[in-house]
């Protein structure tokens, strides 16, 4: 997203800054505030990915005869879908709080002229060009395997030709038998035509297990995985405690809250109140009170778990659960070009550089 970058005044010079000229922000009051800027400091938000596998297992066409051919057990008679949770991802991002909106007012002799803001208003910098991050809040992911062979590729014409599913079972049962006394033969140097190198045994010790398998899928199936991910956003807005976040079903995958189909998965928010108590002072000038304004943050802890399983836990900073401060006009009363830097996440100084070249 492109920066939205204002001019406060066409008519700054740096030969017409002066030293007592202050950048003087106010309380956004729509219909009331002068023409100025307006920018929003913000609030941070969770955008939580949830990346799950949906394992599809496909009978074969011969699975009735797995046991008495092949002595295989608990074999597939109908497609089975299982979902599974891979991982939970939670990436912080800043919307603008609309609580928190103020307006930097035009004049002429300001040495804050530059003011970088997100396309929703959040502020970014002061006295330089700051591009948006773009953050991906919803990141595709679908991935398909499937295992499955065309068994028919791989089957003598005797089976293939066989008069009922019984015999086919039977061929096909007896020819894995002969894959695999081949396969032992060529491992034990045995083999009537053993390979002439290490490379050539390896390749036709692979094709006989590609074979296997072709023919063993006709009796325990075949088996398809999806992956996708779900993205959808979380405002912690207050401690938290076993809170559900979403409920997730073996059968389903994902489902809303609400649905009991699903067991829950939960999240707890605990403000870790990492910032010092705020000092009022009674003495504070009126003129601080129209400065710049930017958040400081508290850290919170953030757990994502089920009754099994613990996915998330992770500290950050959440603008919401700190106080708002005032930038000193000291760092625009003089004939400087103070750059100042905002994290778009939380609204909190990231970066200070102040240049007294002019002075």
């Amino acid at each position: 997203m492109a920066n939205i970058k204002l001019l406060l005044s066409a008519l700054l010079l740096g030969a017409f800054a002066v030293s007592t000229a202050q950048t003087v922000v106010l309380p956004y009051i729509p219909g009331t505030t002068a023409e100025g800027v307006t920018y929003y400091l913000p609030k941070t938000e969770l955008s939580i990915t949830v990346t799950a596998t949906c394992i599809t297992q496909h009978p074969g066409e011969l699975n009735s005869y797995a046991g008495r051919y092949l002595k295989l057990n608990n074999i597939a008679k109908e497609t089975i879908k299982t979902w599974q949770i891979d991982n939970i991802q939670i990436t912080p991002f800043g919307v603008a709080d609309t609580s928190k909106v103020y307006s930097i007012p035009l004049k002429k002799a300001t040495t804050a002229p530059l003011v970088s803001l997100t396309k929703s208003g959040i502020i970014l910098s002061i006295n330089a060009s700051t591009e948006e991050e773009k953050i991906i809040l919803d990141p595709q992911i679908h991935k398909v395997e499937n295992n499955k062979l065309n068994s028919k590729d791989y089957m003598s014409q005797e089976i293939l030709y066989a008069g009922s599913i019984s015999k086919m079972a039977e061929l096909t049962a007896n020819e894995i038998y002969d894959i695999r006394e081949s396969r032992s033969d060529l491992t034990k140097g045995q083999a009537d035509n053993m390979p002439k190198d290490g490379e050539q045994l390896k390749l036709m010790i692979q094709q006989l297990n590609q074979q296997e398998e072709a023919l063993l899928q006709l009796f325990k199936g075949s088996e398809e995985k999806e992956t996708k991910s779900f993205t959808f956003t979380f405002t912690p807005s207050k401690n938290l405690k076993k809170e559900i976040l979403f409920r997730f079903s073996e059968e389903y995958g994902l489902v809303d809250k609400n649905n009991l189909a699903g067991e829950p998965i939960y999240i707890d928010v605990t403000d870790l109140k990492t910032i010092p108590a705020e000092q009022l002072d009674p003495k504070k000038k009126k003129a601080d009170e129209q400065a710049v304004r930017y958040n400081i943050a508290s850290e919170a802890n953030i757990k994502v778990y089920s009754r099994s399983n613990k996915y998330i836990d992770m500290n950050t900073p959440i603008a919401q659960f700190g106080r708002v401060e005032i930038l000193s006009n000291e760092l625009f009363n003089k004939r400087t070009s103070t750059q100042v830097f905002f994290n778009q996440a939380t609204g909190t100084l990231s970066k200070i550089i102040e240049d007294n070249a002019g002075k």
